[in-house]
């Protein structure tokens, strides 16, 4: 009776194109809103952090590709594993920039003070390795 149940579940929810969209969705969604922060807000605060540690200030645009452009890519299904992998770097620079020193620390909650950095990149790498899936702009796999 249970197992009968469980494969009736398991079968009603198999839609792996499904879970991608979502997942896409998801990432894409979500870090589009830190980039679009700072594409309105400005990015002198990274360029500052850059040249506090004697790189171009000029660097800092490059944020505007991880987490604008790359993201709306990945939501359409365009280009979705290079811009997935464009997301994982930025997450990897990120952390670098800011993150590192509180890689062993728990924010004012509990939680891993670089969750979030964490979680984007897994979750981008994840998209990589699984690509667009069926629900995409594009239909041609070369541009998925």
């Amino acid at each position: 009776m249970a197992e009968s149940l469980l494969l009736a579940v398991n079968k009603k929810l198999s839609c792996d194109d499904l879970g991608k969209l979502l997942l896409r969705l998801a990432v894409g969604g979500l870090m589009l809103f830190h980039g679009l922060h700072k594409l309105f807000g400005g990015i002198d605060g990274i360029s500052g952090m850059l040249v506090a540690k004697g790189l171009p200030g000029f660097i800092a645009y490059g944020v505007l590709i991880g987490e604008v452009v790359a993201p709306v890519l990945i939501i359409l299904g365009v280009l979705t594993r290079p811009a997935a992998l464009v997301l994982a770097f930025t997450m990897i620079v990120a952390w670098l920039m800011v993150g590192m020193s509180e890689t062993f620390a728990l924010d004012k909650v509990g939680a891993w003070a670089i969750e979030s950095l964490i979680y984007f990149f897994i979750s981008a790498l994840a998209v990589a390795f699984l690509g667009a899936g069926r629900y995409a702009v594009v239909k041609d796999p070369a541009w998925k």
